[in-house]
């Protein structure tokens, strides 16, 4: 359809989807001489009122003086763009650039006049405010730095969206027209606005999803059985509060209804709205469906049928033709290959799944890209939730399926509002936008704790179905920026349950320190050890011995509790002969009203095969739904503490309802498992206090940025990408007040001598060729050469060694004071971002992979902590009585190497080693410094869905 303008090939790279203030989409592109038939079609829809606000005047119909000029762009001084949906326009913008007396002009003239029109059915939506982030974008490509609107005074929707969005704005009044102008580069502000709007919208759209009015399966079976039929039946089971309708096109004409639900031959056929559809029909008839939904007004698609991306190339593109075709009609999808979505607010009551058992009423929000993993997180919530540990239930459910449209981070956006769910639980095999993920999970992990469990962490390619962008940084280190974010990063999924149950039920500790209690003295000391090993600061358990009694437990928590010097108390418990369930009623009761005397503080039970008093907890704290009329749910109950995974969630005996406002105590199999989840706590705790004052990042007088910015514009004239040599490592570090320990080359003896009397004696012999460079293990390197005849001998020792000094590359070098031997490293990562390094140089960082890792920039409290949050730290700190380095100065290092990369993208990879840091002071003792045209940051354009 589209062909190539006046002056420039059509610029594909400008179409995008985006999700409106609503939650449905619309896509963004540029007009073309093939649109104007859709013009004139979208303009007779106009109302005459926003006719005249866009051209001052009556303006009844287009002339085709202006359909040619209104669809003919040479995508440089004139640029227009639409937002569709179903392939028709619903809104335009354009700009023509303009001169000093606002006539056309061409580069390199920088300011244009924008307008705006927007079909009066879809005014309200956001479509104005999403086409100026676009045409801003598109304007700044081509040169522009600024815009100029003349509005009337009485059309304040359209002022508003200018005012709103953040610019910074000059505004004036003349002649009856408000005229605005204001800049185009991206502000805090603008941005924050631009964040605000996309969170309002993606959050909108999952919301449509999860809380529909009414459903509509397509694809259920004439015949019991099969997927579309089960989750019907699983639809009405569930107590579903909407409306449902069963389709299928093989219906017989005189068939009305299936299992109680009404029966169409097609989408079109229902009588009323359809909010979301669940596809199950093969893959090869889901395009038929698509388009009925689209026509239909249907706003969400949940995709159950595979054969997609998961099928092979040719799925990947019938996946792609997919997310292509529902977008086009303002539709957003859930799968394709999907397992399904639940939710169980009263007000909703959707099991839109293949799970046949409607999980609990809770207040954890899950989301898993894979559906046998859903099953199984699904059953331990189910079978944990209801039995061994006191009733938690689920908010709601996502199971992603291949992930090609609504994500994690979709649903981040949605939980983060959701006044329903206090815990997000993730289970992800791919982060396909890293960078919005971390902005995302730390803005979720500051109100609520978001636990996530990575799959395919070795495995070095995406699950296939998922749309990722590549990244270069470990696994390991992704971690590390996860953590920084806010985001409890757990290894299984039985820690993923474990930590989510306790941070469901519990307070979050104050602090490390643990009291421990219980009736078997070996159960408290492995509790105790396994309180060391996750970095905690237990005091020593309080053995109540084989004999205590429910009183003797109460008394005893209840004191730990009012204890100042505890942040959080494990009870350990054993079995108690002859019992029964009576005593283990009584002892659940005890723990029970204890805790809820001191509301402030964690508590933990570790128990041993103790099913009666798992029952009796989950009977003092339960918040089991009771039987109602449709409801399908199993409703609560104890159950073994196995780790066994059904197929699906087991029936369980009924639970007893606590009073309101019971306290939940969780309850742990192992001591291993209690006191892992309450390290994650502990580690959370600490974060969310730690990110109330994130610190800033210091301004430094002496940083020379414009000097910077010169000196890497020459250098990448010169080509695409290059390693700076010495010399010019040096200059540039040194703009930003880094200084490189100066290195003199010595490709001879004399010259190394001659190098010794400049630099002053003593002096180092360092050979620097590749395979010998930071190898101080192997010998290339000579210290504390303190005359010529030391050093001539040195010299000698390198060649007869290593070989001639053209393949040595020896330098000399002044020495540096004595200290820790660190490297300090920066790298801009194509998809998470810029990122600075740190550790201990050698074997530390090359064996071990003791680095620790931060987003840039970094602020002077994260260059605090990350000095600190090594293992091999204490090396720094006066370890066995060393004298303590000057942690200060190494600080300052980071933050000023943060900076250089943070105000230069084009600045890739910066690294510092050694970095030598003394009791006073440190030393560079070797730089080096990789420019290249920086990566495209998506983040900093308009919002956008990925493309496919």
């Amino acid at each position: 359809m589209q062909t190539s303008s006046d002056r420039h090939e059509y610029p594909a790279h400008w179409e995008a989807d985006v999700v409106l203030r609503d939650g449905g989409t619309a896509r963004v592109r540029p007009i073309t001489v093939d649109d104007a038939e859709r013009l004139v079609s979208f303009y007779e829809q106009v109302s005459d009122e926003s006719k005249y606000y866009r051209f001052f005047a009556p303006y009844p119909r287009l002339s085709a003086k202006d359909v040619h000029r209104f669809t003919h762009h040479d995508f440089v001084d004139r640029v227009g763009l639409a937002a569709t949906i179903g392939g028709e326009f619903i809104a335009t913008v354009r700009y023509d650039r303009i001169g000093a007396g606002g006539t056309p002009a061409t580069s390199p003239a920088d300011e244009a006049e924008v307008a705006f029109l927007v079909q009066d059915a879809h005014q309200g939506r956001g479509v104005a405010s999403a086409l100026l982030e676009h045409i801003a974008a598109v304007a700044r490509e081509r040169g522009i730095r600024r815009f100029a609107a003349e509005v009337l005074p009485a059309n304040t929707k359209m002022i508003k969206v200018f005012r709103d969005a953040g610019y910074t704005q000059k505004r004036s009044f003349e002649d009856g027209v408000v005229r605005l102008e204001f800049g185009l580069e991206p502000t805090d502000r603008s941005l924050a606005v631009q964040y605000a709007r996309e969170h309002r919208a993606e959050a909108r759209s999952v919301q449509r999803l999860l809380q529909p009015g009414s459903v509509a399966v397509v694809g259920t079976g004439r015949t019991p059985g099969g997927v579309g039929r089960s989750i019907l039946g699983n639809i009405r089971d569930a107590g579903y509060t909407g409306r449902l309708y069963a389709v299928n096109s093989a219906f017989p004409e005189e068939r009305k209804e299936i299992d109680g639900v009404p029966a169409c031959r097609s989408v079109r056929d229902i009588d009323g709205p359809v909010d979301l559809a669940v596809v199950t029909v093969p893959a090869a008839h889901v395009p038929d469906v698509v388009a009925e939904c689209g026509e239909h007004g249907v706003q969400g698609l949940v995709v159950i049928s595979a054969g997609y991306a998961d099928s092979g190339p040719e799925g990947r593109e019938r996946q792609r033709a997919l997310v292509r075709q529902a977008r086009s009609y303002g539709m957003r999808i859930i799968g394709p290959n999907a397992f399904g979505i639940i939710n169980t607010s009263p007000e909703v009551r959707l099991n839109a799944s293949l799970a046949p058992e409607m999980p609990r009423p809770g207040r954890i929000g899950l989301f898993a890209q894979s559906g046998a993993i859903g099953i199984a997180l699904l059953s331990r919530l189910h079978r944990r939730g209801g039995g061994v540990t006191g009733v938690t239930g689920v908010s709601t459910f996502v199971s992603s399926g291949n992930r090609a449209d609504v994500s994690g981070n979709d649903v981040l956006q949605y939980w983060y509002d959701d006044p329903e769910t206090d815990v997000a639980l993730m289970y992800l095999e791919s982060i396909g936008n890293p960078r919005k993920f971390t902005r995302l999970a730390r803005r979720t992990a500051a109100a609520k704790p978001l636990v996530v469990v990575q799959g395919a962490r070795h495995g070095g390619v995406a699950p296939q179905g998922h749309a990722v962008r590549a990244t270069r940084l470990p696994h390991a280190t992704v971690s590390a920026l996860l953590r920084q974010a806010g985001v409890i990063r757990v290894d299984t999924i039985t820690d993923l349950v474990d930590a989510g149950l306790l941070l469901a039920r519990q307070p979050l500790p104050a602090g490390p320190r643990v009291a421990i209690l219980g009736n078997s003295e070996s159960l408290g000391l492995l509790t105790y050890d396994a309180c060391l090993s996750e970095g905690l600061r237990p005091q020593p358990p309080l053995d109540l011995t084989t004999a205590a009694s429910a009183d003797d437990f109460h008394a005893a928590l209840s004191r730990a509790l009012a204890d100042d010097t505890c942040d959080a108390v494990v009870v350990t418990a054993m079995p108690t002969v002859g019992e029964g369930a009576a005593g283990d009623a009584a002892l659940a009761e005890a723990l029970r009203s204890a805790a809820a005397a001191v509301p402030t503080k964690p508590v933990l039970v570790v128990h041993v095969e103790l099913g009666g008093l798992a029952q009796a907890l989950s009977a003092a704290a339960s918040t089991a739904p009771q039987a109602g009329p449709g409801t399908g749910a199993s409703q609560g109950g104890p159950g073994p503490a196995e780790e066994t995974v059904p197929a699906a969630p087991a029936q369980q005996p009924p639970a007893v309802r606590a009073p309101e406002g019971a306290r939940l105590i969780p309850a742990y199999p192992a001591a291993e498992r209690a006191v892992r989840a309450l390290g994650e706590a502990v580690a959370y705790a600490q974060w969310r206090r730690d990110a109330a004052d994130p610190g800033k990042v210091p301004e430094y007088e002496d940083i020379d940025e414009k000097g910077a910015a010169e000196q890497i514009a020459g250098y990448l004239a010169r080509g695409q990408g290059l390693t700076l040599g010495t010399r010019e490592t040096c200059e540039l570090l040194g703009r930003y007040g880094v200084h490189v320990h100066r290195a003199l080359p010595a490709p001879t003896p004399d010259d190394a001598v001659a190098a010794a009397r400049a630099l002053g004696y003593p002096v180092a012999l360092k050979a620097t060729a590749p395979h010998l460079r930071h190898r101080a293990d192997l010998g290339g390197v000579r210290l504390d050469l303190a005359d010529e005849e030391q050093l001539r001998r040195a010299y000698a020792e390198l060649t007869e060694l290593f070989g001639k000094p053209a393949e040595l590359r020896p330098v000399v070098q002044g020495m540096a004071p004595r200290g820790v031997d660190t490297v300090v490293r920066a790298v801009i990562d194509p998809a998470a971002g810029a990122v600075l390094s740190f550790g201990l140089a050698g074997a530390a960082t090359q064996l071990l992979g003791d680095m620790a890792h931060r987003l840039v920039p970094v602020t002077d409290r994260d260059a605090t902590s990350l000095i600190r949050s090594i293992r091999t730290a204490p090396l720094l700190f006066g370890w066995r009585g060393s004298a303590p380095v000057d942690a200060a100065a190494l600080e300052e290092l980071l933050l000023r190497v943060s900076r250089l990369v943070d105000d230069h993208p084009e600045v890739v990879a910066v690294t510092l080693e050694p970095v030598v840091v003394a009791p006073h002071g440190l030393s560079v003792l070797g730089a080096s410094v990789r420019l290249a045209p920086p990566p495209a940051r998506d983040d900093l354009g308009p919002r956008t869905l990925p493309a496919y």
